[in-house]
């Protein structure tokens, strides 16, 4: 029978699992208190940056339905659980592993998905949630004008097209009518 303490630990772990939109596995062998502080400030206020047993984070993360993070958990693991925009805190743990070598990105999931190491360094290179509806919301904007002129042009296009044949009309009546024969001496 599991010990209560371990029961807990496993039951606030598969909470944390369930409730974050993002976990990143990281090794943070050879860091220091002080750089894991750091590194906690570099994640965000929307990350957690846990220190967790292996043997209890597999079992929550099996409870909570992540089976595909099996086999990262070896050696000394840290798990940044993201309740916020993933991009914000895979910017902080890649740039932290850039100064800290020591530090080791080994995979992780996002919504589900398992996510490799490399995938979450390209998670890092997208901009922010904000900056992409934003550019998103440009698009849109700038869409809606080229719609407006458009509808716009119609008329004015239509409104000339009209004025241009009743010139056309009017210059072939004063020239007399000639050019095109009437319909009953066609038929003739």
């Amino acid at each position: 029978m599991a010990r209560p303490d371990k029961a807990a630990a496993v039951a606030e772990l598969t909470d944390q699992f369930r409730s974050s939109n993002a976990a990143v596995l990281t090794e943070y062998r050879g860091l220091t208190v002080a750089q894991l502080k750091t590194l906690r400030r570099s994640l965000g206020e929307n990350a957690q940056y846990a220190v967790v047993k292996n043997t209890l984070t597999k079992i929550a993360a099996n409870e909570a339905g992540i089976d595909t993070l099996d086999d990262l958990f070896s050696g000394p693991t840290a798990v940044a659980f993201i309740t916020g925009d993933p991009v914000e805190s895979a910017k902080g743990l890649r740039d932290f592993a850039k100064e800290n070598p020591n530090l080791i990105i080994k995979g992780g999931v996002l919504d589900g998905k398992a996510l490799s190491a490399d995938e979450i360094k390209r998670l890092a290179d997208l901009e922010s949630r904000e900056v992409l509806l934003a550019k998103l919301a440009g698009a849109m904007k700038g869409k809606q004008t080229q719609t407006a002129q458009l509808f716009q042009a119609l008329p004015s296009k239509f409104v000339r097209t009209a004025e241009a044949l009743r010139a056309k009309k009017a210059e072939q009546a004063e020239q007399g009518g000639a050019g095109t024969p009437a319909p009953a001496e066609a038929a003739e």
